[in-house]
């Protein structure tokens, strides 16, 4: 591993993940990816490498895999497996380790002294506290790891908690958000259930606030069960749909772990961090359209209830052109990025697409980012293609014409655009629809 400063890379104020690059491992032979100081967005059709770049960053951060390691290419040779980053001003080069089928964590290596929060397309979290090194690195002792590593928590460990035996003692690492809930709501402080309570006011539509209603118990269950309400009543969060549980969990992970770095850098007597990132993988999973549209700046908004100093960098995924709509009111090109993955010549790219207010969620669809040629069906798509085909052509038939204006009679709406102009067309060869 080389360490020091990196080449033509210029160091930022901030102190989180400034360059990443990516040598002989994952879909491309090199990608090169300098995140935005605050909002990092990623678009890209499937199996481009959207996700494997999100965890080659939380490697970076945190030394550490949340998922299974990246491998390298079956194209590669022996040197040439390498991720390169810069981490807090600090930059290192690592190189795969054939002999143990690793990435080597050497003595000195570069991480993030904030707090990261993975949130993963599985449901999965993973949270790295700086101020919890020695619980994270007696785990990795455990496991016969050299360094700290961060706390991975599967959905239902995040739901029902987790704890284990450890040198003959039960260590609790999360309670879960089914206790924690319970336990907030009943504290007569009302802390943190306060800042919770508003973090999910932020992350809701204005037509469908969350708000936590009154615990209930549920049959063969001693517990008490924390309650969201609806305009037909009051359900057990147990029960609640999809897009709302992604939305809780999201915001219990992040009220839970800034407040456990506030808890623990109390405890351990230093000063909690102002630094955080947030990743998040295609973070419109399971979300109605209405909710997409405000995910992203309520995310932003978040922050400030947490601590008014308190810097977030954010590093998302996403297929969605909602999303990206959403961003236009608040894109800051200063602190914000809109990145691409594509594959051209069989080799994947990542490049940096000009963030461009396009108003309309058709639009961004066919732009770079999504790359459709028509906000329609397929079958539209291709009947107007061979539409325009035959308005280029000298002397097309009836035949032809008559053809292609059944099949656009049967995609296309009885209101769109195109038809003006292929009604013009259509007539002026003797073809009346």
């Amino acid at each position: 591993m080389l360490t020091g400063k990196t080449p033509n890379v210029p160091l930022k104020d901030g102190k989180t993940l400034t360059y990443l690059r990516l040598r002989g491992v994952g879909p491309a032979k090199a990608i090169e990816f300098t995140p935005a100081e605050r909002i990092s967005l990623i678009t890209g059709d499937n199996g481009l490498g959207k996700t494997f770049l999100l965890e080659c960053a939380w490697w970076a951060l945190t030394g550490q895999w949340a998922g299974l390691p990246a491998y390298p290419r079956q194209d590669t040779n022996a040197n040439e497996p390498q991720i390169s980053f810069q981490v807090a001003g600090d930059y290192a080069d690592i190189s795969y380790d054939w002999q143990t089928q690793s990435w080597p964590l050497t003595t000195g290596r570069p991480t993030f002294s904030g707090l990261s929060i993975y949130a993963r397309i599985d449901s999965s979290f993973a949270i790295w506290d700086p101020a919890k090194d020695y619980w994270s690195a007696q785990l990795a002792k455990r496991d016969n790891g050299a360094t700290p590593r961060p706390f991975v928590f599967n959905k239902d460990q995040v739901w029902d908690g987790l704890e284990e035996k450890l040198e003959g003692k039960t260590r609790v690492y999360i309670s879960g958000l089914l206790r924690d809930w319970i336990i907030w709501q009943n504290n007569p402080e009302k802390y943190p259930f306060e800042i919770f309570k508003k973090v999910l006011r932020r992350l809701s539509p204005r037509d469908l606030v969350l708000e936590p209603g009154n615990p209930v118990r549920l049959p063969y269950d001693v517990r008490e069960i924390p309650t969201l309400k609806h305009p037909y009543g009051e359900v057990p969060i147990v029960y609640a749909a999809a897009g709302m549980r992604r939305i809780v969990t999201l915001a219990y992970l992040i009220v839970w772990a800034w407040q456990e770095h506030q808890t623990q850098s109390h405890l351990i007597r230093r000063e909690p961090h102002k630094q955080m990132v947030i990743l998040i993988d295609e973070i419109e999973a399971h979300l109605h359209p209405q909710w997409q549209r405000v995910i992203l700046p309520a995310l932003l908004e978040v922050s400030e209830e947490l601590d008014v100093d308190l810097h977030v960098q954010f590093m998302i995924t996403t297929h969605s052109p909602l999303i990206l709509a959403s961003t236009e009111p608040i894109f800051d090109a200063g602190a914000d990025k809109l990145f691409h993955l594509d594959i051209s010549t069989n080799e994947v790219r990542l490049e940096e697409l000009p963030f461009i207010r396009r108003g309309e969620v058709n639009s961004w669809l066919m732009s770079e980012a999504f790359g459709l040629r028509h906000a329609r069906s397929l079958q539209a798509e291709t009947a107007i293609e061979d539409a325009k085909s035959l308005q280029l052509q000298e002397n097309p038939t009836v035949e032809d014409i008559q053809n292609v204006a059944g099949r656009l009679v049967r995609y296309l709406a009885e209101d769109d655009e195109f038809w003006p102009r292929w009604k013009y067309f259509a007539e002026q060869r003797g073809v009346h629809l």
